[in-house]
This record gives structure tokens, C-alpha cells and sequence, in this order.
């Protein structure tokens, strides 16, 4: 490893650490200013992930699908596009994992793959229709996604709603068969340590595993494969791609698409492995725009994904232990997230107006 790519590898872990650091120190004025105690409530906050095993665990649920919807929102940046569809997708991904888990009654060795396997599909679709809806007409993919989220968005309430599917007197669905789970020992825990007792009594799924196999794939697509070759390139300049014979529409849709598999993914395992059914939306879920901050903060590595998501993960669950123990408002953990996903950001605002000061004067060279 060259010198100059150490450095660049350094530079970005300290200015992580700095952002985080940040983050910290702007939620412990906002903890001082409502009069709680910022190193008490930080304390439990931290200690409280490892406290016990059931924790660890939690912290691992609630990280898998950040793993995934960062994965698809840093797939997408690192090509040149920006997707904030990652949200859609996954709900697309967890509406058709319940249709397929709930009217499809085959072999748990055949169902769940092919419950898998269809939602991939529809990812790959309904991502898919951004990247085509650019290359085609050039429309934004930012302002396509987001009219697709809502799409995503009410079609979930819709199917909710359905007499075939909705559950008596709850605002849900009914669960998917026994044959479509992939939460490890969902009949409960016997014959082991009481550490793995504690462990798996929360719901610890199968999705954990194709998350780390997935970033394991994005990075050697991206790093050592032609097909990550062309799509970065298309990203980093558009126009020199085309020049070089690469069809620059057809690589904006499979990145789209590449990106909608991932999220959509994140959607199905989460539903086969935690929730087992579908619930009305007052609001978005946020999978897919906490992603972006997961793949924020990994500077859109996709195994610095697993990290950031595990991060992100423990802090959102151990808020909930925060407020009950210290009345310090969970709230105080989005706080933190937003300035450290605020301080991540700044390099990337002077990449663009550098890039911008760059274009100008090539302009006037010309």
C-alpha cells in the first residue's frame, strides 16, 4: 500500500473520529442545558450495548437493515448517483417478502430462498426505474426516488388493509408461514450456556450473515471486477466514459438497480427474520435515510458499513434504557447522529466546490 493511499485511509478514520467526537459534545451541551448529566447519561448509553447479551444482540437487529440500506445508498455514491429511494426499496422488499412468505406454502429449503430471491427481483425493478427515468429523460434520480418512496409508501398501507391480509382488530397483517422465517432458534433456546440463552433471546435472524456477505460482494464488485470498473467511472465522469465505448445509460440503470437489490434485501430479511408481517405507515420508517447516515460515516465503504451500522445500532436501542433509567429524551440520539452525519458531510462539500472551482477555470482555459 502506497504511502499517499495510508494517508488518505488515516485521514478519513480521524475525521470520523472527530465527527463522532463532535457529535458527542454537542449532544452533552443540549443534555446540560435540559439538566441531566451528560457523563451518567453517556455511561449507560455505552456500557448499557454490553451490559448483557440480549443487548449485544438487539444491537445486532437493529444494525442488520442499516447494513444493507448503507450498503445501497454508498453502491449508488460511489457510481455517481445519489439515492434517497433506499427507503422505498426497502419497503417494496418487505411487501414482497410477506406476499411471497404468507400465500406461498412450499419446504422451508425452497421457500425462503425464493422469497429472497423475489424481492431481489423487485429491488432491481423498482431501483431499477430511477436509473432508466435518468438515462432516458435525464431527470434527476433524487427527485424520481423520493416520488417513488411515497409510491412504495402507500402501497404498503394498501396491501395492509386488504381484507385477505389484515389481521382482526390490529393495524397490521397477519405473520408470514412458520416456512418463511429465518429468526435462529425462534422456538426458543435449549441445552446451551446461559450466555447463548440470554444471546438469542432476542430475535437474531439469518439476515445478519447475508448482510456481511453482501458488503463483502459490493467491495469486490467495486474494487476488483470490470462491471465496478465501469460503474465508478461512468460516476466520476460521464462524458470520458462514453468517449471510452462505455454505455453510460445501461450503467446507470444496472447501479440503480444494483442499489434497489440491496435495500429491498434489507426489507425482506428484516421482515422474515424480526417482524414476520406488515404494519399501516403514519410515517416513514427511516431504514433508508439512517442508511445514508451509516454510509456516511463509513465514507461509503461497504465494510466499514458493518461498523457504522453496528454503531448506529447500539445507540438507537440502548436510547430507549437511557430514558427510562436518567428521563434524558431519546430524541438526544438523533441529535448526535445528525451532527456526526452533518460533520461527516464537510468533506464532501469541499470535494464539490473544488470540483466546481475546477470546472470554471477549464471553462475559461478553453
Amino acid at each position: 500500500m502506497s504511502s499517499e493511499k495510508k494517508f488518505k485511509i488515516n485521514s478519513k478514520v480521524l475525521f470520523m473520529i472527530f465527527a463522532i467526537v463532535i457529535g458527542l459534545l454537542v449532544g452533552s451541551i443540549v443534555l446540560l442545558i435540559s439538566g441531566y448529566n451528560p457523563v451518567e447519561t453517556y455511561s449507560l448509553l455505552i456500557t448499557g450495548i454490553f451490559q448483557k447479551p440480549k443487548n449485544i444482540a438487539w444491537t445486532i437487529v437493529n444494525a442488520t437493515p442499516l447494513i444493507f440500506t448503507g450498503l445501497s445508498f454508498a453502491f449508488a455514491l460511489k457510481t455517481g448517483l445519489f439515492n434517497i429511494g433506499a427507503e422505498g426499496q426497502y419497503i417494496v422488499g418487505t411487501i414482497v417478502a410477506f406476499l411471497v412468505g404468507f400465500l406461498v406454502d412450499l419446504p422451508p429449503i425452497i421457500h425462503i430462498p425464493l422469497i429472497l430471491i423475489s424481492a431481489v427481483i423487485a429491488g432491481a425493478i423498482y431501483g431499477g426505474i430511477s436509473g432508466f427515468i435518468k438515462a432516458k429523460f435525464g431527470m434527476s434520480e433524487v427527485i424520481s426516488t423520493i416520488m417513488l418512496n411515497w409510491i412504495a409508501f402507500y402501497m404498503n398501507n394498501f396491501i395492509v388493509n386488504m381484507k385477505a391480509f389484515k389481521k382482526p382488530n390490529s393495524m397490521g397483517t397477519f405473520d408470514i408461514l412458520e416456512s418463511g422465517k429465518i429468526t435462529f432458534f425462534k422456538d426458543g433456546v435449549k441445552n446451551m450456556s446461559p450466555f447463548f440463552m440470554n444471546f438469542f433471546a432476542a430475535p437474531v435472524h439469518f439476515g445478519i450473515i447475508l448482510a456481511i456477505i453482501s458488503s463483502i460482494v459490493i467491495w469486490f464488485i467495486l474494487k476488483k471486477t470490470t462491471l465496478g470498473y465501469k460503474l465508478k467511472s461512468v460516476g466520476y465522469n460521464p462524458y470520458a466514459s462514453e468517449y471510452a465505448g462505455i454505455n453510460v445509460n445501461a450503467k446507470l440503470t444496472q447501479a440503480m438497480a444494483i442499489s434497489g437489490i440491496l435495500a429491498a434485501l434489507g426489507g425482506a430479511c428484516q421482515l422474515l427474520g424480526y417482524s414476520y408481517s406488515l404494519t399501516s405507515l403514519s410515517a416513514m420508517q427511516n431504514f433508508g435515510f439512517n442508511g445514508m447516515a451509516v454510509s456516511l460515516l463509513a465514507y461509503n465503504n461497504p465494510i466499514g458499513c458493518i461498523v457504522s451500522a453496528l454503531f448506529f445500532g447500539g445507540l438507537n436501542y440502548t436510547s430507549g434504557n437511557v430514558q427510562r433509567v436518567t428521563g434524558a429524551p431519546s430524541e438526544l440520539i438523533q441529535i448526535i447522529i445528525g451532527t456526526i452525519v452533518l460533520f461527516t458531510a464537510i468533506p464532501y462539500v469541499f470535494k464539490i466546490i473544488k470540483a466546481k472551482i475546477a470546472k470554471k477555470r477549464s471553462i475559461k482555459n478553453v
